[in-house]
């Protein structure tokens, strides 16, 4: 059996350090260029270096993102950016473009490539044209069922590697190169700025009757328009790894450490629980399930891995994501009178009731004893938002364990 990678994203340094801890085999992230996600924080290249080093001296690996449709006047900064990644030496460089692959090959000779879900990867006949080129790693399009990932697998060399989705948002376009973005608002998804309209609600209005707005309503086929149910295959892992696919990838380099932290563990322990006993993974089921429903979701498909999606794949009643916790902050040291520190990412209180949840697959229940600003002012909860605390905890806690607040209501408007 091939050795199975989770691969995690992270849009900022904090966030990586959470992938790492709660059970990474490799993290993908981007700089502050040519990286398609240019809402995420993403990383300046001393953030870069501090991160590796962070994941390297835990047996961990990093992929910088560079994975842009470019333009010719993307060209000069491209060559300039790989200059720089001499320095900051990733693992890996996850490249679509022709143009950048090339580049790439000429300024950093020794460093190992992967192909983007962006170039479209459909069939094996694209693995061996970018496997002659030099890539080490493709990773598959979207729209691929896991028998046209097996057909790949067995027409590729052994040492060329797969790396597919197994959770997160589902682009509606091939692969992810989508020009809804661009069209409706100016900002294109090509070039990182995506506003995803694909999760906009949307009404029908008719040429000749302008300003009569008309939903748009599903019958017994379906319609399908946009709004695609997230991704979640933590129900077919050893699917997935009969396939022949050699890293899981989960989407979301503009997700919280909440939501990292959530599918991580949860991913980390399904597979591991399959390659010690196929016997405990069944058994645990529930528990993955449970888990990885409480991170926010827009409920759950298995895309086109088992074929094309049908009508019950989509949402059509709103743009309404599911969100059960509330990322309240991670634990970022604990001192000697049993405190943590932590900053505040959405308001709590001294006296409620929250949860710890911890890399080892722990939650832990507690009451929020005291709490006082960085002076050592006590207060009642932190009335300014990303405050720094000092929290007592009803039970003990350590370094980046994440403290999260269940909600009453079930959902919030997401775009």
């Amino acid at each position: 059996m091939r050795k199975t990678e989770l691969l995690i994203p992270a849009g900022s340094l904090d966030v990586l350090k959470t992938a790492v801890v709660y059970g990474a085999d490799a993290v993908y992230i981007g700089g502050e260029a040519f990286g398609l996600r240019a809402k995420a924080h993403n990383f300046s290249n001393e953030e870069m270096k501090q991160g590796i080093a962070f994941a390297h001296a835990r047996g961990v690996k990093v992929y910088v993102t560079a994975n842009i449709l470019a333009h010719n006047g993307d060209l000069p900064g491209v060559e300039a950016y790989f200059e720089e990644m001499r320095d900051v030496a990733p693992d890996a460089l996850i490249i679509s473009d022709p143009g950048v692959f090339a580049i790439a090959r000429r300024v950093l000779p020794h460093m190992e490539i992967h192909i983007s879900t962006q170039a479209n990867n459909t069939n094996y006949g694209t693995y061996l044209f970018w496997h002659g080129l030099g890539a080490r790693r493709v990773v598959s399009a979207r729209e691929l069922s896991l028998a046209e990932i097996r057909e790949i697998r067995d027409h590729i060399p052994q040492d060329m590697q797969i790396e597919s989705f197994i959770h997160g948002a589902m682009c509606i376009s091939y692969s992810g190169r989508c020009l809804l973005s661009n069209y409706f608002v100016g900002r294109d998804a090509n070039q990182g700025a995506c506003t995803h309209p694909c999760r906009w609600k949307y009404s029908l209005v008719e040429e000749t009757r302008p300003g009569e707005y008309m939903p748009v309503y599903e019958n017994e086929r379906g319609t399908y328009i946009f709004n695609s149910k997230d991704l979640c295959m933590v129900e077919y892992i050893p699917e997935m790894m009969d396939a022949g696919i050699d890293s899981f990838k989960i989407e979301g380099r503009m997700k919280t450490a909440l939501y990292v932290a959530t599918v991580t563990r949860a991913y980390r322990r399904a597979i591991d629980d399959y390659l010690k006993d196929p016997a405990v993974y069944r058994e645990n089921l529930e528990w993955y399930r449970e888990e990885i429903g409480k991170c926010t979701n827009r409920r759950f498909t298995t895309g086109f891995y088992f074929g094309k999606p049908i009508a019950d794949d989509h949402i059509y009643d709103s743009s309404t994501y599911v969100k059960s916790y509330t990322y309240l902050g991670t634990v970022e040291e604990t001192d000697s009178l049993g405190r943590c520190r932590t900053q505040q990412k959405n308001k709590f209180s001294v006296g409620e009731t929250i949860e710890v949840m911890k890399p080892d697959g722990q939650n832990l229940t507690v009451t929020v004893e005291s709490m006082t600003d960085e002076e050592g002012n006590a207060q009642e909860s932190a009335p300014h938002p990303k405050q720094t605390l000092w929290v007592k905890l009803s039970s003990d806690v350590s370094a980046y364990d994440i403290l999260r607040r269940k909600r009453r209501d079930r959902g919030f408007r997401g775009n």
